[in-house]
């Protein structure tokens, strides 16, 4: 399975994003099945504290998801990206 890709936000998906929370926009390729894909997304919201925002699904069968958590004091780039 190939890693996601960080990807710029389709169209509309800017206007309510807050300074409150992280913004970790993601592509997720035709080739990750939509379980395959809950499991990562559900581990990362467990132990990461990401929460889904928004899917959304292309003809191809890729995926653009948009994932947020709220801002944390510690500023380690490690930890600003989800490791799917």
């Amino acid at each position: 399975m190939s890693a996601p890709r960080w990807s710029r936000l389709p169209a509309g998906w800017d206007t309510d994003m807050s300074d409150d929370y992280e913004w970790a926009p993601l592509r997720l390729p035709p080739d990750v099945t939509r379980l395959s894909a809950s499991t990562r997304l559900s581990i990362e919201a467990e132990y990461r504290g990401w929460e889904l925002t928004r899917v959304r699904l292309y003809n191809d069968g890729s995926r653009r998801v948009l994932l947020r958590r709220k801002k944390s004091r510690v500023n380690d780039e490690r930890l600003d990206q989800p490791e799917l």
